[in-house]
């Protein structure tokens, strides 16, 4: 197969989805790799020859079935290749092994699993403010939903959080990722994990700050195969919405796929959709860990 027969395949493996998930994931695939390139919006247009307009409404997935000449502009920009863009998995990076469960694949949450950070970064973002600390954490649960949805930029975040708290201006995100902290535990078992399984993120996170886990290496740097971020797809744990996308992502029969997490509602939701769950205690992570690493033990084991 020629190039041009190629990419019209890979174009077509996620047109052939028929729903708007499609254009959604390839948004969202789209937003990540440009982030992780390090570029904004504007300047992948100018690399990729491309109008913003065009650019966004796929990145919202606002387009149905985008040209196969854009989407291969759009890679070469990234230089990434257009298998990785449009998420067609190729052999070499499919994992076969099971659990004795029949787990074959395993998202992980982000915050409050593979990373801490809450009581630090409202403590530091309190103190140097001159507000209470319980004000602080109060006023960011208030915004918090619509952040994670996407709904909210980090910069009318910012500007609702300084509001609610009476200051003048608040940086959310330098509190968090100086005060993040990756669970070393977790970290060493996701890495094992990735050796011998497909896996992948599944997390409510704020809009950019999941990129900058990753490059900072606050998140270990694994071949991650699917990564669901909620400011990104604009759904977030618990509503099925976001487990739908996720199970497509993953590519296996809901039976097959585990969740990591460290809150109850969101073990639960994925319950509901025939996943295998486990929940994460990260008060106590050596415990949890030991657990997910008896249960990750592979059936041929």
């Amino acid at each position: 197969m020629d190039e041009q027969g190629g990419a019209s395949a890979a174009v077509a493996a996620v047109s052939r989805e028929n729903s708007d998930n499609a254009e959604q994931l390839l948004g969202a695939r789209l937003q990540e790799a440009r982030r992780k390139g390090g570029l904004t919006q504007q300047q992948l247009c100018q690399k990729a020859n491309l109008s913003y307009s065009t650019l966004a409404k796929i990145e919202r997935g606002a387009i149905k079935s985008p040209s196969i000449f854009t989407i291969q502009s759009i890679a070469a920009a990234l230089n990434t290749s257009l298998d990785e863009l449009v998420g067609r998995s190729t052999p070499t990076s499919q994992k076969l092994l099971k659990t004795k469960s029949g787990v074959s694949f395993i998202y992980f949450d982000v915050n409050g699993c593979l990373v801490r950070f809450y009581q630090r970064a409202f403590g530091r973002l309190a103190e140097d403010v001159g507000v209470p600390v319980d004000v602080v954490e109060t006023a960011f649960w208030h915004f918090n939903e619509e952040a994670c949805r996407g709904t909210l930029g980090a910069v009318d975040f910012d500007h609702a959080l300084a509001q609610r708290i009476g200051v003048e201006k608040v940086d959310w995100q330098r509190y968090y990722l100086e005060a993040v902290e990756p669970i070393a535990e977790m970290a060493e078992l996701l890495s094992w994990a990735a050796e011998r399984y497909r896996v992948g993120l599944l997390t409510n996170i704020m809009s950019g700050l999941l990129p900058k886990l990753r490059s900072s290496g606050k998140i270990p740097a694994v071949e991650y195969a699917a990564i669901i971020d909620s400011s990104v797809v604009g759904a977030t744990k618990p509503d099925p919405q976001i487990f739908n996308l996720a199970a497509e992502e993953a590519g296996v029969p809901a039976q097959e796929i585990l969740l990591v997490d460290d809150t109850q509602a969101n073990v639960v939701a994925a319950e509901k959709q025939g996943w295998r769950t486990m929940w994460f205690d990260y008060s106590r992570p050596e415990e949890s860990v030991a657990r997910l690493r008896e249960a990750l033990t592979p059936a041929e084991s």
